[in-house]
């Protein structure tokens, strides 16, 4: 592709629920952009955006991918994001790059749960938004009660540049509001159009809508809203005018409506592209430390990292949106979020998985770069002369973490390296080590999520690994107090082992663990008092209780007897850790449970449901604030919500999200204790004398 101004490229998010035809409606746009031969297609797996295996066996996106394309001497950069909510990330984080953001809406289904999801997104970032209102050939098409959706569940009052022509079957073209002439579709997949006359039954439909579309072009330009008060009319130039400064700044979202598949429609969209922002147009992006980064083509590079890949062959991708100046091939820039200098390997303009030779990239244009050493997701590159970090879109924290365990103990290396490859691409996953079994963990945003990354471990990397949910992490605590001696004595001939250590148990509500060195007297040399608290704190990893860590207590060695031969640090920790168990259990020991504080996004209608559910689950709600979305914070059990996710999600249809953190510990209920106790594999069995 030649070097353009920036003022001809647009960079475009498709975002939609699942099975809206995002994708579809990206393949149409390729194969009008001639950038494909012959239209891509997720149900033949043919297409040039769902191009993983996983992908083409769910019939859905997982990931987001890139295109780029020209249509009508402008440059199209083509974002197609995931509509299924378990990956609800990837669009947010897609957005960044973009300028503006297609909305893509079922006439069959109309406004469903990402569609709404998605489209607070984008208003929260302030993108430029059309609404494409796809599937009109189909059965159950209905544009009406579509429309009606997206106005009182988006709160946003749509533009209509078109009127459809027909539905379903009869979906033969649409009537174009601004030049008001009907365009028929032609029936060879083209994606071209006849012009005629309105049809007859659509004249009084078509002169309403114009005027609606008057009155929005009016309210998009002050001076032109003053006119049509006082003249009552605007020209077709100046209604024009009107919409294109509305649309750019965002107060006009204009809507179409289209067949992806039957590639209907979509040159009209890709036409609308006139009237949506350049990156020139669109306001200064945000530095983390509160400054902008105004797109000069001219300026100091600087580019926002919105994707990584890594291709087995390949290697690490970067996928960049340049923000200000331009890039070459061979490069070296500064990654600012980490601090050190870079070198770009080769430049690609992006078509899936393909990628073609890029000689120079300008403001707006999203492009992949190679052979980046530590540049990942969110990382700012730039000029090394000029050191910016621009802001990025907080990913959603994990909120449901498994215990992946290989299939066999050889695969335990090829496991970590796949896995730490794979959130490499995917910063929404997080590796990590459970606190009680020390065993590989993978949290995401909820388990689809994970189980998909699990699939593509055993495609990519060739292992397979088991999915469970970690145990738990219980404490074991104290009420009462007790002095106890502690007495290890072990005599098989030759040098035996002998040390006793007097320690007093109590509770310590301030800290984790307190040991006191209260001997006098040399009744245990100093340097064997160590080894006592060694034994005590080794004691403490799996309680005597159910083998459950211990918190909150105080030891105190105070007395004690040695041998000058047989005592030794290994017989004095052995005499700690064996007061301490036996000591403990005389102290009114207890189970504390890990506690969470949760709040949790639902529609009204569903607090109900919600707070009925946290009840049940032995929570205690806290707070409930009502507003565009109802919040309920609580406290609850870990164990009673760690697999939470599909839980709220079948409740409030997908609309409900969570977040939790830590709130500390409390006392388990005394007929629990006994299940937890009884069902606990973590005992270990006491040493020998």
């Amino acid at each position: 592709m030649k070097d353009v101004d920036p003022a001809v490229i647009r960079t475009l998010a498709l975002i939609g629920h699942q099975g809206s035809g995002k994708t579809s409606l990206g393949e149409a746009m390729l194969f009008n952009g001639g950038v494909t031969p012959r239209q891509g297609s997720v149900d033949t797996r043919s297409s040039t955006f769902d191009f993983e295996p996983e992908e083409q066996d769910r019939g859905g996106s997982i990931a987001t991918t890139f295109a780029t394309l020209n249509f009508s001497g402008r440059r199209y950069h083509v974002i197609d994001t995931p509509g299924d909510g378990s990956f609800a990330h990837e669009p947010r984080a897609a957005m960044a790059a973009a300028d503006s953001v297609v909305l893509v809406v079922s006439a069959v289904d109309g406004v469903e749960v990402e569609t709404e999801r998605n489209w607070n997104t984008a208003v929260e970032l302030g993108l430029p938004r059309v609404i494409f209102i796809n599937k009109m050939d189909r059965e159950r098409a209905n544009p009406e009660k579509t429309v009606k959706e997206i106005k009182e569940i988006l709160n946003v009052r749509p533009v209509p540049l078109q009127v459809p022509i027909g539905k379903e079957d009869q979906f033969k073209g649409i009537v174009d509001l601004l030049r008001k002439e009907a365009h028929f579709f032609k029936t060879d997949g083209s994606g071209k159009t006849d012009k005629g006359p309105v049809p007859a039954d659509l004249v009084a439909e078509v002169d309403t809508a114009y005027l609606e579309l008057v009155e929005c072009a009016a309210e998009g330009d002050d001076s032109l809203l003053e006119k049509y008060f006082e003249a009552g009319e605007l020209t077709t130039e100046e209604v024009f005018r009107g919409v294109e400064k509305g649309i750019r700044s965002g107060k006009l979202v204009p809507m179409l409506y289209g067949c992806a598949t039957a590639n209907r429609g979509v040159q009209r969209l890709l036409e609308v592209g006139s009237v949506l922002p350049s990156p020139l147009d669109r306001p200064a992006r945000m530095t983390v430390e509160g400054g902008d980064v105004p797109a000069d083509p001219n300026g100091p590079f600087a580019a926002l990292v919105v994707k990584t890949l890594i291709d087995p062959y390949a290697g690490t991708i970067n996928v960049l949106r340049i923000m200000r100046g331009t890039l070459t091939p061979e490069c070296e820039v500064r990654n600012a979020t980490l601090g050190h200098s870079e070198r770009v390997g080769g430049l690609y303009w992006l078509e899936g998985k393909k990628l073609k030779d890029c000689q120079a990239a300008t403001v707006g244009d999203v492009v992949a770069v190679t052979k980046l050493k530590d540049t990942h997701t969110g990382n700012t590159l730039c000029d090394k002369t000029a050191s910016v970090k621009l802001e990025f879109p907080a990913f959603p924290p994990a909120m449901s973490t498994f215990i992946i365990r290989p299939a066999t103990k050889s695969d335990e290396g090829k496991v970590r390296e796949g896995m730490r490859r794979l959130t490499e691409e995917d910063p929404c996953l997080r590796l990590g080590n459970d606190e009680l079994s020390k065993e590989l963990t993978l949290s995401g945003g909820n388990p689809a999520h994970v189980e998909m990354q699990v699939v593509r471990l055993k495609r990519k990397y060739g292992t397979e690994v088991e999915l469970s949910l970690p145990p738990v992490p219980y404490r074991e605590t104290i009420r009462g107090t007790t002095e106890i001696e502690g007495k290890h004595k072990k005599q098989t001939g030759g040098r035996g082992q002998f040390a006793v250590a007097w320690l007093k148990i109590e509770p310590n509500s301030e800290k984790v663990f307190e040991f006191v060195d209260a001997i006098v007297g040399g009744s245990i040399p100093r340097n064997f008092i160590p080894a006592v608290e060694k034994g005590v704190v080794d004691a403490m990893d799996h309680g005597p209780l159910a083998g459950y860590p211990v918190t909150n207590v105080r030891v105190t060695v105070f007395d004690g007897k040695y041998h000058d031969v047989d005592s030794s640090e290994a017989a004095f920790k052995m005499a700690g850790s064996k007061g301490f168990k036996g000591g403990f259990l005389k102290c009114h020991p207890l189970l504390l449970e890990p506690i969470v504080r949760m709040t949790i996004s639902v529609p009204e209608v569903n607090v109900g449901d919600v707070m009925g559910d946290i009840t049940s689950r032995r929570g205690r709600v806290s707070n409930t604030e009502y507003g565009a979305r109802a919040v309920v914070t609580a406290a609850v059990p870990l164990a009673e919500v760690q697999n939470y996710a599909p839980v709220l999600r079948a409740m409030t249809q997908g609309r409900g999200t969570f977040v939790w953190e830590a709130g500390g510990f409390e006392e388990v209920p005394a007929h629990l204790q006994e299940k937890i106790i009884a069902a606990s594999t973590r005992k270990i069995e006491d040493e020998e004398d």
